[in-house]
């Protein structure tokens, strides 16, 4: 059976950090504008994409007016709680894993993010921050920022895949 994704954009989302799966709107389905004017359709809204739930992995891209919206948002808190206590994937890059950081997930796990958010992340002694590339810490993959992206989605690749497929990937891509 084929791995399943969740990718959730809003208003201010990072574009060159996302992937082409299921494609939702934090708030509706219809066209996006990301953090850099670049629009993207949301095939469904959060809402309607959560009715073919479970997913292998939900994917957070970021932007830091795309994670505030993130962090605001109840909705994708219960899913990215539901989805932890599953043990099934998230990812977030840059400034996404503020999401995490506002409903108490991933308690005590090792984790980075985009630099302007690090004081964010790491009050309170919630995580062990990283200041790798990419941090991967058993089912919670993140990562830097825009010059990481490629990183990260070969590692969410490995993590869904297997290293074998994520290294192909990478070779076809010449990437390393």
């Amino acid at each position: 059976m084929a791995k399943t994704a969740l990718v959730v954009i809003t208003t201010g989302s990072e574009e060159i950090e996302a992937v082409e799966v299921t494609v939702a709107g934090l708030n509706s389905a219809g066209n996006t504008v990301m953090s850099r004017n670049v629009v993207f359709g949301a095939e469904k809204s959060l809402k309607d994409a959560l009715a073919s739930a479970p997913f292998d992995a939900i994917i957070l891209p970021g932007g830091l007016k795309g994670a505030e919206a993130f962090v605001e948002s109840e909705e994708l808190g219960e899913v990215l709680r539901d989805q932890e206590k599953a043990g099934r994937l998230v990812a977030g890059i840059c400034a996404a894993p503020t999401a995490l950081y506002r409903r108490d997930l991933f308690l005590g796990k090792s984790l980075t993010s985009h630099p302007l958010v690090q004081e964010r992340m790491t009050a309170g002694g919630k995580y062990q921050y990283k200041e790798d590339r990419v941090v991967i810490d058993g089912n919670l993959i993140t990562s830097r920022g825009p010059g990481t992206a490629l990183e990260w989605s070969l590692a969410i690749t490995a993590f869904l895949l297997g290293q074998e497929k994520a290294d192909e990937l990478s070779k076809a891509m010449l990437a390393k």
